[in-house]
């Protein structure tokens, strides 16, 4: 097989518009030129060797012309050119032009300036040819007795690289090493020989490192990590050496540097599951997120924490820690408060709450006080909801909480004041003490209220739970001072007429003034005047601006408030006339309402449904039916016992789903073995430093997945079997990357020069870089790599074809297209879930809509649901028992996140004939996306999907 990939050290951003240089000026340039032009033409070599140009009579110019040169910037570039030209011959055999090189290389390496000497050092370490470094060994060696730290620690990296890749060169090579670490003072230079010795000989590095214990804290962080990694090596090989280094471990949590501390604190928990341990460590993570800027480092810290919490015996440390956890709410940035308020909620107890609660009362005191902003009203739904968890986990501190929650109703944002409604509705029906001080603070905040939402939610509680007299006349003058004067209409018209009733005149008297009439006698005049105030505009109470807005929902949940209230207070008070009375007054003001609604005053005039509510509202109060007393009455507080009931089982079943099975060890269980664990558990026994290198590379197989099956699943054939040149890709997703593994097989009995893999994309895609020419022999075959990077979640396309020269032929250059590479939107898609509340603000928001009608041959509506969420990937938010049952008809709501954090909605309104067993299912599927690639990527999938074989399934 070609070996087409060599290994890479250099990274060279290529200029794709200039054009190719010519070979022939290159050579006069590099023989003739002043050093800028001779810099210049090694540039555009480099270039073009790194294209896959191949230039074998540029190399003795180079080394005749160039090589001698002392510029530090030529001797640079040369270096970049000795690593990327090729050394060797086509059999394998070490070019005779490299003897001359490695004489420059030994001249350079005793070279006085230290640079020079340093850089040649690192470029050593990329050589693989032994024949060109056994000559420079003794060169090498001397250089670890430079007197500048730079070719020191370079030498050392250079004997590593030299003795992991061909230890016959430097046998004696950790033996060197450890008498240079001896007598080593700069901290770089003793940070490299203690990595070699950790790789190369364990022993000598455990010998050095108890010899020098006390001094690890003194030591510099960079050869602190070092010994940090150490540590865990050797305590995961040899479990009894830990009561001998983790004291060391314990002194470094204190170290200056943050690293050191991060590692020191993962490498105890791995070592020790003592509370002592796991409590300091925990303590090391928690002012790590404190003390640092960088919100990324705070989250990924915080997942650290939430990690350790898994375990049964942590948590027990960590609830203790609980109000340290909650110091990290003073970082501004809000995906952090929200994983702290997670994480401290699912820890907290007992024994913390009434603390934890008086935190969190401050922290909603803070947002008060500062400028409004965007996060600063999410940061507040999030303390309002964690409240709100607290007093339902602990009810002792409602009577606490709930006045501090009620202050939110009157806030600007709706989106907290929902959310205390939510809680104050629920507080209500659960705690039954604390009714008198919810309706209470309820009515002392009903008049502040600022938003149309929060009025109609506060109105339906107090109309529920108003229980004696008193709340319920308190309730009645709230309304009509909320609603201003009655009848609405004749009040409205007034207004617009300009003129004003006797509460809107202001009489002001005058003093009595003494004037002198006409008969020169004394007289005492008074007098009143008027001032109107006719020409202000007067700001409507709320409940009267909002239906002159045309809001008249808020309309019909009054009348069914004022009904409630009506019919309680008949059944308190005993004396007919105040019963009358009461219920004229609530009859008035619906009445006044549904004139105002038919009026034309109002800017959009009253619904039918809104009008049909009052008008059932009134009918109720006048008839007074048995049945339609006990609706008004039991029904509706019932119909809200049983939704909180079942909320409740949801989050209990949803929490049970989540926890993890016991530690108990039975009898009959397996025995896991080291050499046969899967790769993807972390907290086994396995190198934590080699797997989390594994999972950054994505080399880590996902657990329950069958790699045969489904890397089969992914590969696409590119060209036909009968074509030339044979091809077919593997197609590997990894988040942002793609990775093409494509393999090309030469089916001629010619030998197929550059031989290229061209490619080019469609959608939100971008080739990082272009494939190298490669030379395949007759029936010869070869695997090149193509990365791809992914910028948002698109239905993306890659396409191209082969093109290659045949040996011996004058004919024009060969194409073969290939088969295009469809790249799927399921790749980045993950299910994800949102309030109720939540998915219709985004599906109010999202511009961009498309409407899938449903074509498919199943014939049962849970059939086609769950054949939809396997499909999309997307969640179902519409609840289990809701779509239970059949009834013909299906409505659901489902929502994912592509790992670009952009948001997917859908509305699933299905449709299957009762009379008709074996009809297929119809309907349509509405998608909503912000961007208009995920609405119409998504909306092809489901098109896809719907066409594809599928079992039918009776009804």
């Amino acid at each position: 097989m070609t070996a087409v990939e060599q290994p890479c050290y250099t990274l060279i951003n290529l200029p794709t518009d200039s054009e190719p240089p010519n070979e022939l000026q290159l050579k006069i340039d590099l023989e003739k030129g002043d050093a800028k032009t001779k810099i210049e033409a090694l540039k555009k070599t480099i270039n073009m060797i790194v294209s896959g140009e191949r230039l074998p009579g540029i190399l003795m110019t180079i080394i005749r012309f160039v090589l001698p040169l002392q510029d530090h910037t030529i001797k640079k570039l040369l270096l970049i050119f000795w690593e990327i030209v090729p050394k060797t011959t086509p059999d394998g055999k070490l070019m005779q032009e490299m003897i001359l090189v490695c004489d420059a290389y030994r001249k350079d390496l005793q070279h006085p300036n230290e640079f020079i000497r340093g850089s040649t050092l690192r470029f050593l370490c990329k050589l693989k040819e032994p024949e060109l470094l056994e000559p420079l060994m003794p060169a090498i060696r001397t250089c670890l007795d430079h007197r500048h730290s730079y070719v020191r620690r370079n030498a050392v990296l250079a004997i590593f690289t030299i003795y992991r890749n061909f230890e016959f060169l430097i046998p004696d090579a950790p033996e060197l090493i450890a008498t240079f670490l001896e007598g080593e003072e700069d901290m770089s230079c003793k940070r490299n020989a203690f990595l070699m010795l950790l790789h190369a000989d364990q022993e000598r590095a455990l010998s050095y490192l108890a010899s020098c214990l006390d001094q690890v804290t003194s030591f510099g962080d960079i050869l602190q990590l070092v010994i940090v990694e150490l540590i865990y090596k050797v305590c995961h090989a040899n479990p009894s050496e830990r009561s001998r280094f983790i004291r060391c471990i314990y002194n470094l949590l204190n170290s200056t540097s943050q690293a050191v501390r991060y590692e020191a604190a993962g490498t105890l928990v791995t070592l020790s599951n003592a509370p002592t341990a796991i409590k300091a460590a925990a303590s090391c993570y928690i002012e790590l997120i404190v003390k640092e800027s960088d919100n990324n480092v705070k989250l990924i810290v915080l997942d650290r924490l939430i990690a350790l919490k898994e375990h049964p015996s942590h948590e027990r440390v960590l609830q203790d820690l609980v109000m340290d956890i909650l110091r990290v709410l003073a970082s501004p940035d809000l995906e952090v408060r929200k994983k702290t308020l997670n994480l401290a909620m699912e820890l907290v107890s007992s024994r913390n709450i009434e603390e934890m609660v008086l935190v969190l009362k401050k922290e909603v005191a803070k947002t008060h006080n500062v400028v409004e902003h965007e996060d600063t009203g999410k940061y507040r739904q999030l303390l309002v909801r964690t409240l709100h968890s607290c007093c339902i986990k602990f009810p002792d501190v409602a009577g606490t909480v709930i006045p501090v929650l009620i202050e939110f109703l009157s806030d600007s944002n709706e989106l907290a004041a929902t959310d205390v409604l939510v809680f104050v509705r629920e507080a209500i029906q659960k705690f039954e003490t604390l009714r008198p001080l919810i309706i209470e603070r309820l009515l002392d905040a009903f008049p502040t209220i600022k938003s149309v939402k929060v009025h109609r939610a506060a109105v339906w509680i107090l109309g529920e739970y108003a229980n004696t007299s008193e709340d319920i006349q308190s309730v009645m003058s709230q309304v009509r001072q909320t609603l201003g004067d009655i009848p609405i209409v004749e009040d409205e018209l007034r207004r617009a007429a300009g003129e004003k009733t006797d509460d809107d005149l202001i009489m002001q008297q005058q003093a009595p003034v003494q004037k002198i009439i006409s008969d020169g006698t004394y007289a005492t005049q008074s007098a009143f005047s008027t001032v109107s105030t006719a020409k202000k505009v007067e700001a409507r109470p709320p409940l009267r601006q909002y239906m002159m807005d045309g809001d008249f929902f808020i309309g019909a949940a009054l009348g069914t408030t004022l009904t409630k209230l009506a019919l309680r207070y008949i059944s308190l008070v005993p004396d007919t006339k105040k019963q009358n009375r009461f219920c004229t007054e609530a009859m008035l003001v619906m009445a006044s309402i549904l004139h105002l609604g038919k009026s034309g005053l109002p800017t959009k005039a009253i619904t039918n449904d809104d009008a049909d509510h009052l008008s059932l509202c009134l009918r109720a109060l006048a008839d007074k039916t048995p049945y339609i007393v006990e609706i008004f009455s039991e029904s509706c507080r019932k119909a809200l016992s049983i939704m909180l009931s079942a909320k409740a089982e949801e989050e209990a079943s949803s929490l049970k789903a989540k926890e993890k099975p016991g530690s108990l060890v039975q009898a009959d269980d397996p025995i896991s073995f080291l050499q046969l664990t899967s790769r993807s558990d972390l907290s086994g026994s396995e190198n934590v430093f080699d797997l989390s290198l594994s999972q950054a590379m994505g080399l880590t197989r996902k657990e329950g997945a069958d790699m045969s099956s489904s890397k089969l699943n992914k590969i696409t054939q590119l060209t036909g079997f009968s074509d030339p040149v044979y091809s077919e890709a593997y197609v590997h997703v990894n988040q942002y990357d793609i990775v093409l593994d494509v393999l090309i097989v030469n089916q001629t009995g010619d030998t197929l020069q550059n031989c290229t893999l061209e490619l080019a994309t469609l959608g939100d895609l971008k080739l990082v870089e272009k494939p190298q020419p490669v030379v395949l022999a007759p029936h010869d075959f070869c695997n090149i790599k193509a990365n791809v990077k992914v910028a948002s979640t698109e239905n993306g396309i890659i396409f191209g074809n082969i093109v290659y020269d045949v040996s011996g032929s004058t004919s024009d250059r060969n194409v073969v297209v290939l088969n295009d590479i469809h790249i799927d939107i399921m790749d980045y898609i993950v299910p994800a879930t949102c309030t109720d509340t939540e998915f219709r603000q985004m599906w109010a928001e999202f511009e961009w809509e498309n409407k899938v009608s449903v074509n498919t041959n199943l014939t049962d509506l849970h059939e086609y649901l769950r054949h939809f969420i396997r499909s999309t990937n997307m969640k179902c938010l519409t609840p289990e028992k809701a779509l239970s049952g059949q009834c013909g008809f299906m409505a659901a709501n489902m929502y994912a996140r592509s790992i670009f954090g952009e948001d997917a909605l859908a509305n699933l309104s299905l449709e299957k004939p009762f009379n008709k067993p074996d009809a297929s299912v119809i309907g349509h599927i509405r998608i909503r996306a912000k961007s208009q690639g995920m609405a119409l990527s998504l909306g092809e999938k489901i098109n896809t999907t719907q066409k594809g074989p599928q079992k039918t399934c009776g009804a």
